[in-house]
């Protein structure tokens, strides 16, 4: 049977397809809007067929689909626009859960013209697709994947990046340091006595004590600082133009900040306390190795000479070491 000769079958299936669709004329007028049309915007074929499509509804992106349809009357062309390029045309409703994070229906539009015996094109019809599932299956994708993305630069206890990600932002700010000329410098930490602290009081009060070590850190530096846990109790921070004036006074001050008040674990006060070593870039540094290793010079400096202080990297003490 040609359906094409049953006009009354056509309209049938036209109603009853799970997919929006309508046609316009040259003018942009209106001239079929099938039921998921109607039942999506709220408006049946008697109120709009006839209107020029941007007059009954004037949220439509007019310069950008005006475009489309006239390409596809130059060019006589079918076309397509995804959900991903454009995530709707008509901002209709989805009945899907609200925990989808999907505001409204994604859709994916055809434009499909309709020539005359002269092969002329007269018409275009315009066929949306609910694609609000395959947007949302695809969003829940990407979270995971940023997740676990996140999870592999991440220290599962502190939350803050691991010695992975810190090297590697290093050797990053090491390079652009050097190109532009810009002072860098790069603090070690370590909190002194940890080992007695597990001792006397577990290693859930020592894990306590490396999250609250680790949220006072971060309460003390600039968005754009980069704190890591280094292992163990040793924590890092790269401090991206900063001289070493400017990194022993955020030294200082992260010092401060820990030993400012107790950790209380079980109803016991924890005190606690940090050992800094800082350095800054010198020219002669070829590689951030070299910033690892002064620090840790510097570290050990400060550990060596009472714990719970500031030191500042100088040539002379890796003789002295």
């Amino acid at each position: 049977m040609d359906v094409t000769q049953n006009p009354e079958l056509l309209q049938f299936i036209v109603d009853r397809a799970e997919v929006g669709l309508f046609v316009i004329n040259s003018d942009y007028e209106l001239v079929l809007w099938n039921r998921f049309m109607e039942h999506h915007s709220g408006k049946p074929a008697a109120e709009v067929v006839g209107k020029r499509l941007f007059a009954a509804f004037p949220e439509l992106p007019e310069a950008w689909l005006a475009r489309k349809i006239q390409n596809v009357m130059i060019l006589k062309n079918y076309a397509f626009t995804s959900w991903k390029q454009r995530p709707y045309l008509f901002r209709f409703p989805h009945n899907r859960p609200v925990t989808g994070g999907v505001d409204c229906m994604r859709q994916n539009c055809t434009f499909l013209p309709i020539k005359n015996q002269q092969g002329e094109v007269t018409h275009v019809c315009i066929t949306l697709f609910d694609a609000t599932d395959e947007s949302i299956s695809e969003q829940k994708l990407q979270q995971a994947r940023d997740i676990l993305a996140e999870s592999s630069v991440r220290d599962p206890l502190t939350g803050l990046f691991n010695r992975r990600h810190l090297e590697s932002t290093l050797a990053k700010e090491f390079n652009r340091s050097k190109r532009y000329d810009l002072p860098f410098s790069l603090l070690l930490l370590d909190l002194d006595h940890f080992k007695s602290i597990n001792d006397n009081h577990g290693h859930l009060a020592g894990d306590e004590v490396l999250k609250t070590a680790a949220e006072r850190f971060l309460g003390s530096i600039r968005d754009s600082d980069t704190l890591a846990r280094y292992g163990g109790e040793e924590f890092a921070i790269l401090l991206p133009e900063t001289d070493g004036p400017g990194a022993l006074v955020v030294a200082e001050r992260l010092r401060k900040n820990i030993e400012a008040a107790p950790v209380i674990f079980n109803q016991t006060e924890i005190p606690i306390r940090v050992s800094v070593g800082a350095c800054v870039m010198s020219p002669t540094d070829q590689t951030y190795y070299s910033l690892l290793s002064n620090a840790d010079i510097a570290l050990y400096h400060s550990k060596e000479n009472g714990r719970n202080q500031c030191t500042l990297y100088r040539a002379e003490m890796a003789e002295k070491r």
